[in-house]
């Protein structure tokens, strides 16, 4: 039996798995620290890995744990191939599949593409000479006449997107860090190079892919510089606004045409194994859509892609989440989105949305609640189950590039990074013995999982309760949506699968509120958390509550 066969055989080989899958991200430095060096690793995951089950996910998507500099922490990879030792080796990731499939949780990888470290061997022979023989895997050109860069593309964490390199007297393209130049995906061996990559942990046992800036995997051939966006079209979805990045119209560094092409090569190569599926990051904040119903459509690109909409630090209203869902479905009508309400790169949302809430508590219940009951599939952001706050950080305690950059108007990502509590009373919350690479802030340890957990007023015990709730009812995960009213603060939608129609009513607000039950008969539902009183053909909600029933 090979790898694969032995890493699969005990999940059912289903290739429609993803369609409405709960998947879990761990951010690898900061899940378990197994040996006491301060940084989470791969024996760590594989110890809490019974965390997620008893959560009830479906999968888990590992952020980057290859070889690597870590001056972007992992997104700057120097060798697709092997794990870092400060996660591990191979051998211990072969450990995560297994525990994993064991447990009937699949296993999502983080694959960074559009560019890599400046110390994987492919950039160092690209930069030698312009004769070498990968000399165009990368996104080189000449300076303009007076020796500034060659267009006016801008790089997200600040600056030019182009750095000059002494020895070949040329510039490299650098979306995000100096230190991360683009690979030139125009090129067909860069392609080929990439494929070999998808197809060698493929064939080590993952069950799909995440696959980080999908939309930047391309850019202009001519170079054109991009034109400037209106003051008003400007939002800071994709970066801070602080960052001037915001102030033009990405058509020519990012969202090439050509993309589509090659996404399909890459679904190809997922097809030959069972049950596999991708769900892409779009990182555009005018199209992202468009451009996520572009790269879903088909049948034969990606399975799922998740754009900003969600993760903006914009208040999260009825209205809102209509809207964002409607635009989707018109963007993409064969498209499957996959939504999550935090991750590794933003502000946590019970802070992001959270100011002035006074029982964090339901507020977290209910957004989760909302979360797993939208059309689409769900990532949960490890301490999302939690309610963990977003941490304040000292300056001096910074390790993100990105806000040492912008301090203080941006403060960067670290404070939604820092470890995993699992044990309020033990030193580091659990997390390890030795000084964790960020501290863990002291408010978080009263919301440890030993905290919580066989609490049933508990933020965990919530999702715990919500995930088997919605497994029992295939329209949450399957089904389509239809939006009833998104008047006030009361969101009103049924979503529909098969001869299985159920009736949503959230209380989106910290006060009570009331809606009116659809004309049919209808038998409410439990096992979800809430209690709601009905008296007469309306739903008396409590403050940041929720009602569901099945329409007979």
């Amino acid at each position: 039996m090979s790898m694969t066969e032995m890493s699969t055989s005990t999940l059912q080989a289903d290739r429609d798995w993803w369609r409405g899958a709960v998947i879990y991200q761990i951010y690898p430095r900061s899940y378990q620290d197994s040996n006491g060096d301060g940084i989470g690793d791969l024996k760590g995951i594989v110890a809490r890995l019974p965390h997620i089950a008893a959560l009830g996910a479906d999968a888990i998507w590992i952020s980057p744990f290859f070889t690597s500099p870590m001056k972007d922490f992992g997104y700057d990879v120097s060798n697709y191939s092997d794990v870092d030792p400060i996660f591990g080796s191979l051998a211990d990731f072969d450990a995560v599949i297994a525990e994993a499939h064991r447990l009937g949780i699949r296993v999502m990888i983080d694959l960074v593409l559009s560019h890599t470290s400046d110390q994987h061997p492919w950039f160092v022979e690209s930069r030698s000479s312009r004769t070498n023989a990968k000399a165009d895997w990368y996104v080189w050109a000449d300076s303009r006449p007076d020796g500034t860069p060659p267009n006016n593309w801008l790089s997200i964490f600040g600056g030019s997107a182009w750095a000059w390199d002494p020895t070949r007297l040329q510039y490299y393209m650098h979306n995000f860090l100096t230190s991360q130049p683009d690979l030139n995906l125009h090129n067909p061996e860069v392609q080929d190079a990439l494929l070999a990559v998808e197809r060698f942990w493929l064939e080590r046992g993952v069950d799909g892919f995440r696959l980080d800036t999908i939309n930047f995997y391309f850019h202009d051939k001519q170079l054109r510089d991009n034109p400037a966006l209106a003051p008003e079209r400007r939002n800071a979805q994709t970066a801070p606004a602080v960052n001037p990045y915001n102030y033009q119209e990405h058509l020519y560094d990012k969202n090439q045409p050509e993309n589509l092409e090659f996404l399909k090569r890459f679904r190809a190569v997922m097809d030959e194994f069972p049950a596999i599926a991708a769900v892409g990051e779009v990182g555009d904040s005018q199209r992202g859509l468009e451009i996520a119903g572009e790269y879903t459509s088909g049948g034969d690109k990606m399975q799922m892609c998740y754009a900003f909409e969600f993760l903006a630090p914009d208040p999260l209203t009825p209205a809102t989440v209509a809207e964002v869902l409607r635009n989707f479905q018109k963007a993409a009508p064969e498209g499957w989105a996959c939504w999550a309400f935090s991750n590794h790169d933003v502000v946590r949302h019970v802070s992001r949305w959270g100011k002035g809430v006074a029982d964090r508590d339901a507020h977290a219940k209910l957004l989760a609640s909302l979360l797993m009951s939208l059309r689409g599939s769900v990532c949960i952001y490890q301490g999302e189950e939690l309610a963990l706050s977003e941490a304040e950080l000292a300056y001096e305690d910074l390790k993100d590039p990105y806000g040492i950059q912008f301090w203080p108007d941006f403060k960067g990502r670290d404070g939604c990074r820092t470890p995993m509590v699992w044990d309020g009373a033990t030193v580091n919350g659990g997390f390890g013995s030795a000084k964790p690479w960020l501290p863990v802030p002291a408010e978080h340890l009263a919301r440890a999982v030993s905290a919580q957990q066989g609490d049933p007023a508990s933020v965990l015990e919530h999702y715990r309760r919500f995930l088997h709730f919605r497994k029992a009812y295939p329209a949450f995960a399957k089904g389509e949506i239809e939006f009833l009213s998104t008047d006030g603060s009361v969101l009103a939608f049924v979503r529909s699968h098969g001869n299985e129609n159920l009736f949503c009513l959230f209380n989106m607000s910290g006060v009570p509120a009331a809606a009116t039950l659809p004309n049919e008969p209808v038998a409410a539902l439990e096992g979800h958390g809430f209690v709601s009183e009905v008296k007469n053909g309306t739903v008396h909600l409590p403050a940041w509550g929720a009602y569901f029933a099945r329409l007979v």
